[in-house]
């Protein structure tokens, strides 16, 4: 067994992207008289790379995101009544409760009732804007530990597992993002499941890639992770004999 199982938090144990897309939605729509929808994407976009290192990822850097986008693409023809708007959408998306994917709370309960492992929750975003949806989802008693990283790299992902008394070899990450979940677990030395969300924002989207590791596979939903975690070990298990 694993002696450390970490789980991502937005879009892997809860809704989290659904809100941004109706975000998005109604930004185009406000600004339909000012551009089409390809310039008020990539312009928004561009806000938010712009603004990833000020603010990092979240809900509070994409509401300002928005507000630059509609100021920049009306030729600051916005109303102040509409800058109202995107503010109160941004702080509507901050009260949204937390919806769990269907399966999760008992796939957590599956590993916090063992005491072979620790059982964490590594996420990204907004220091405050996690901790509230962490509380609202009522898992937070489940977990031996919680992590909020403004980044998710190997040495981030090193540092955590060290501080949980684990070597990265000992750990499993599941998450929903490729990039942030689990490239930077296998270049570390450790295992990774991927578990695909319905909408992935285009930031945390990689190219057509072919993994070729072991400690690495891809689940249907989150229901199968157990099992494929059973999987793993086992594969690790054979790999530590072959080398004794």
């Amino acid at each position: 067994m694993f002696k450390l199982i970490a789980f991502d938090g937005d879009d892997t144990l809860w809704h989290n992207e659904p809100l941004f897309r109706d975000a998005h939605v109604r930004l185009r729509e406000m600004l339909g008289n000012h551009g089409d929808a390809d310039r008020v994407d990539e312009r928004l976009y561009q806000a938010e790379l712009e603004n990833l290192s000020i603010y990092g990822y979240g809900i509070t850097g994409f509401t300002l995101s928005m507000i630059e986008t509609a100021i920049e693409v009306s030729d600051k023809k916005i109303s102040a009544a509409e800058i109202h708007e995107l503010a109160e959408i941004g702080k509507s998306m901050l009260r949204a409760p937390t919806r769990l994917l269907d399966g999760a709370k008992t796939v957590l309960r599956h590993f916090a009732d063992r005491a072979d492992c620790k059982l964490i929750l590594i996420t990204k975003g907004d220091l405050i804007a996690q901790q509230l949806k962490i509380e609202r989802s009522g898992l937070e008693k489940l977990f031996a530990g919680v992590e909020i990283v403004s980044e998710k790299d190997p040495l981030t992902y090193r540092n955590i597992f060290g501080r949980y008394g684990v070597e990265p070899s000992e750990a499993v990450m599941i998450g929903n993002s490729m990039k942030s979940d689990i490239l930077p677990v296998l270049e570390c030395g450790g295992a990774a499941i991927h578990v695909p969300y319905e909408i992935t924002w285009v930031h945390e989207m990689v190219g057509q890639i072919e993994i070729d590791n072991d400690l690495f596979c891809e689940a249907a939903d989150i229901a199968q992770v157990p099992e494929l975690i059973t999987s793993l070990c086992k594969q690790c298990a054979g790999e530590r004999m072959e080398n004794v």
